[in-house]
């Protein structure tokens, strides 16, 4: 039997404008069309992983408002275990400004909300009583305070688990935090934001957009092609590789095989709108690698 995925991370309330062409500094662009969706780094992860099979649990906060509510339902419908999502009184849910150009490129203002309010103490107490195993994976996020992301890689360590780090935003977090991680899964952009100082061996799983991605391991360095598909909306391509690589590690895969399976889900997740509606079912995935 596989383990289980259990994210730590942010969930939001994404409302987005799609138009020609994304404003520069002061400018208004008219003409634009408005769909609001479900998201937040931390839930988006916690879905693509779900939809690819895994047995999910989510650790996070909303607000006590009815974004709050519609994110928590939006997230047991995957699947996906909330127990452990809190509703903190007196705190909005995060919401997501979302512009989404012509050529599926993004530009992304967030209001953390409750996300700010995921504690140190409340995540050990989390993954205290989810008891973990060497089996499970722990994909843990940035868009939460940094002591606690550091806090829930290090229980994580101490119990055993694979631990996930994806540095976004990367700013604040230290080398401390970053050797917590067995697996860092920042872009391009991010990469070069990490510290200087961070762990030079270790594992890093770069995505590198239309271009794929590139796995640097212990010194050496595989580069990993994206699918060639025309691109729809980019929002959430990050976050479906993230929840994807947890899966497929969570089932036993190989490091390399899961970072391929994640290269390809994250492919197909910007050939529909909507950071979680394209995000691809086993089946989708599947046929996709038998086809490549």
């Amino acid at each position: 039997m596989g383990g289980r995925v259990i994210v730590v991370g942010s969930v939001n309330v994404d409302l987005v404008v799609a138009v020609n062409r994304l404003p520069g500094p002061g400018e208004t662009v008219i003409g634009g069309t408005f769909a609001r969706h479900h998201g937040g780094k931390g839930g988006n992860q916690a879905v693509a992983a779900a939809r690819l099979g895994a047995s999910v649990v989510f650790i996070g906060a909303v607000g006590d408002d009815a974004f709050g509510a519609e994110a928590r339902h939006a997230l047991e419908v995957e699947g996906i275990d909330t127990t452990e999502l809190l509703t903190v009184p007196d705190a909005a849910t995060g919401v997501a400004l979302i512009l989404v150009d012509a050529a599926g490129e993004n530009s992304i203002a967030v209001a953390g909300g409750a996300n700010g309010e995921v504690s140190v103490k409340a995540v050990g107490s989390a993954l205290e009583r989810l008891a973990l195993t060497g089996s499970d994976v722990v994909l843990v996020g940035h868009e939460i305070p940094t002591a606690t992301a550091h806090q829930a890689l290090a229980r994580a360590r101490i119990r055993g688990a694979t631990t996930i780090l994806n540095p976004a935003p990367a700013d604040g977090l230290t080398a401390a935090t970053l050797a917590l991680a067995d697996i860092l899964t920042p872009n391009d952009g991010e990469l070069a934001a990490l510290p200087a100082d961070r762990p030079a061996r270790g594992t890093v799983l770069v995505s590198l957009g239309a271009a794929g991605a590139r796995l640097d391991r212990d010194g050496s360095s595989l580069a990993i092609a994206a699918r060639p598909v025309t691109a729809v909306d980019t929002v959430g391509a990050g976050d479906t590789l993230n929840g994807a690589l947890a899966a497929a590690l969570a089932s036993g895969r190989s490091l390399e095989e899961a970072a391929r399976r994640a290269i390809v889900a994250a492919s197909l997740a910007v050939t529909r709108a909507g950071a979680r509606e394209g995000m691809p079912t086993s089946a989708e995935l599947e046929g996709a690698l038998r086809a490549d």
